[in-house]
Order: C-alpha cells, then sequence, then structure tokens
C-alpha cells in the first residue's frame, strides 16, 4: 500500500480512495466487496485510474482479468500494476496488454476445440450431446422417451401432416413456440439420430417416430 501511495504520488496522481478486500481470495471477483465497489465506482467515472501492486493480486483468473481490464478501457479508466510493469495508459503498455489478451484467446481457442472434438466424439457413439428435445427426458446420461410428452410428437407430426391447423395453432395447443415446433418437425432425434456439426449418427436411444412418418 505504501508502494502505490508513493507511485501515485511520484506521478501525480491524487488518491480518490484505496480499496481493500482484507482476507478474501483473489480468485473470484464476485465475492470480494471492496472490488464491487471499485468497479461500481468506475462506471460513475468516480476516479481516472487504477493502480495495483500485482497482478495476482487484482484476480487470479486470467479470464475475469482480462474482461474487467477491457471494461475499464471502455471507459476510459487506465489500469497500472506496478509490479509488473504493465500500463494501458501508454502505447508499449497497450502492446503488452494486446499480448495477454492474445494468449487468453488462443487458450479460449484450444478449450473450444477440444470441447467439440469430445461433443464430436461422443455424437459418433451415438450419446447425446445437447439438452433432451421435447419428448425425451435425460437418465443417466442418456435420453428415454418421456411417457408424458413422448406421445404427444406422434400427435404433432400426424395434426400437422393430416390437417390445416396452422403452424401458429398448433404450438398453442401443445404450449411450444412457434419455433420450438419448427425444431420438434425437423428433429431427426425423433428417428432415432444424433446430429452434430452438420454430421448426422445412429443414436443409441429408442426412436419415438418411424422414418416413413418424419419424412413424410
Amino acid at each position: 500500500e505504501e508502494s502505490l501511495k508513493n507511485y501515485c504520488n511520484a506521478l501525480g496522481y491524487e488518491i480518490f480512495k484505496i480499496y481493500k478486500d482484507e482476507g478474501k481470495s483473489a480468485k473470484d471477483i464476485q465475492h470480494r466487496p471492496a472490488m464491487q465497489e471499485l468497479l461500481t465506482d468506475a462506471q460513475q467515472n468516480k476516479f481516472q485510474s487504477i493502480f495495483i501492486y500485482k497482478l495476482d493480486r487484482f484476480s487470479r483468473s486470467l479470464k475475469d482479468l482480462i474482461l474487467t481490464i477491457e471494461k475499464l478501457k471502455e471507459l476510459g479508466i487506465d489500469f497500472v500494476s506496478m509490479q509488473d510493469k504493465i500500463e494501458t495508459a501508454s502505447a508499449t503498455g497497450k502492446l503488452m496488454f494486446h499480448i495477454i489478451s492474445a494468449f487468453a484467446e488462443f487458450e479460449r481457442n484450444i478449450i473450444g476445440e477440444r470441447t467439440s472434438f469430445g461433443m464430436e466424439e461422443k455424437s459418433k457413439e451415438g450419446g447425446t450431446i445437447t439438452k433432451p428435445p421435447f419428448g425425451y427426458k435425460m437418465v443417466n446420461k442418456k435420453l428415454e422417451i418421456d411417457q408424458e410428452n413422448g406421445p404427444k410428437v406422434k400427435q404433432i407430426f400426424e395434426e400437422f401432416i393430416n390437417t390445416e391447423t396452422s403452424l401458429n395453432k398448433l404450438s398453442k395447443k401443445y404450449s411450444v413456440s412457434v419455433n420450438g415446433l419448427k425444431k420438434i418437425l425437423t428433429n431427426q432425434a425423433y428417428i432415432g439420430n444424433v446430429k452434430f456439426a452438420g454430421k448426422i449418427n445412429k443414436g443409441i436411444h429408442e426412436p419415438i417416430l418411424n422414418p416413413d412418418l418424419f419424412n413424410k
């Protein structure tokens, strides 16, 4: 604290307030009262800059750190980390921040690719990769026909084919949105398939409809 005071004074800054979360972990921004107060005051433009001693005292989460600094940048508030020699006020500081942001984005992309690969492999094995569609329920990570709504799926298809009922009236009758109804009428899960990233694989769940009815 003493070092930051001296640093601010040396640069000609007047100290508005010192925010301290004593006894709180730097891991989670959401459960730190002083941090939340600082961010609220930032939104109200009560100060021009934030000075911290070290990045890991501000946040242990790289994601939280990047998002928070980006938000401060939108508000026109400079961010200075004394020990890490990072600040967003100069061209050099901005470059350093962009480098950190690039690594954070790279990490997010890697995680996204791994997640996508895992979901695709699960799809190939016939497992479900999203929440259960109308007419099914999830039991032990597997789709099972919902005894209440399962029969309604067949009724919806038959009524859509054999009557002149509009999508709007049909959606109201079965308490789903029009877009939800369209998803039901095109969802291949009802004939036992699993679709992911445009690819269709045979599922391991029991179908509700026969392919003829679905295709019709």
